[in-house]
């Protein structure tokens, strides 16, 4: 029987850790962290997201300011909001919800973030900095990743590591994150010819494509290591709905651990969040 790996109580572990050191910032004589979150339009699921940032934010003592702006918000008006931002030195971190309206670039918003207060590690220097290992903000999803593996993994060096998806925010990272662990790591995705044989040569499984079970049980060797960063809400023959990952949880019995869906690497996301501010305010009032 596979080992779950429980995302919540990991998280809310980190959570504390992040507490704690503002805190400790608090009662040094500095501000609060504060961080800037910005949601253009009003989409349901980044309502949502929103919401649930802004009340972790209060569960760890970091100051939270919410920007909420109309859908039809220009591209000009937004980079000036962040260029305000960026000059406050209140604000240590700035969040731009996604997806933004269609009239927006949302790479050159992205790009418009001091990458100092780039708590989404979106930035192209944040990227530059993860892929040559010199620092800098992580992506939240792939850094709780690693926080996941890193609780069943003791020795990363020479495991074969598949990580299928190739996004910015996941897959390319979380594919760095294990290259500098030193496993040996293969990207795909779902386009990828002889993605089943691929997959049953890993000793980690980073499964990131956003295909409902895509990975079946048959993909995965006995004793491999499953992150599960997909979640999907798929309808039963019943008319019922459920949530899914992109691996097939039914059938991984024989993996060694697996993330749970949901309840794995979701709550890390926010989590990893709250750090990167917090690591963001220290580096702010410290320089280190």
């Amino acid at each position: 029987m596979a080992t779950l790996i429980d995302g919540k109580a990991i998280a809310r572990a980190l959570s504390l850790k992040t507490a704690q050191g503002v805190a400790e910032m608090v009662a040094q004589g500095s501000e609060a962290p504060g961080l800037a979150v910005i949601l253009v339009g009003n989409d349901p699921a980044s309502e949502v997201y929103v919401g649930r940032k802004i009340s972790q934010c209060a569960k760890v003592g970091i100051r939270s300011v919410e920007h909420r702006l109309p859908a039809t918000t220009g591209q000009d008006e937004l980079l000036a909001l962040i260029a305000a931002l960026n000059a406050d030195a209140t604000i240590d971190g700035i969040l731009v919800q996604l997806p933004l309206p269609a009239q927006i670039d949302a790479g050159k918003v992205l790009d418009a973030i001091n990458p100092a207060k780039d708590v989404d590690g979106f930035h192209p220097v944040n990227v530059g900095r993860l892929s040559t290992g010199t620092g800098g903000l992580i992506p939240c999803t792939p850094l709780g990743c690693m926080m996941l593996l890193d609780t069943v993994v003791e020795d990363y060096r020479g495991l074969d590591a598949v990580v299928i998806g190739k996004s910015n925010i996941v897959g390319k990272p979380v594919a760095m994150l294990l290259l500098e662990r030193e496993c040996t790591v293969t990207v795909t995705h779902i386009a990828t010819q002889g993605l089943p044989d691929i997959v049953r040569k890993a000793d980690i499984v980073v499964a990131a494509a956003g295909a409902p079970e895509l990975v079946r049980g048959d993909w995965v060797k006995p004793g491999a290591i499953l992150i599960d960063v997909g979640i999907t809400r798929v309808t039963n023959p019943d008319g019922t709905t459920r949530l899914v990952g992109d691996c097939a949880a039914h059938e991984m019995d024989h993996a060694r651990a697996v993330t749970p869906v949901p309840g794995g690497v979701g709550p890390m996301t926010i989590a990893c969040l709250l750090s990167n501010t917090l690591q963001a305010a220290r580096t702010a009032r410290t320089g280190s």
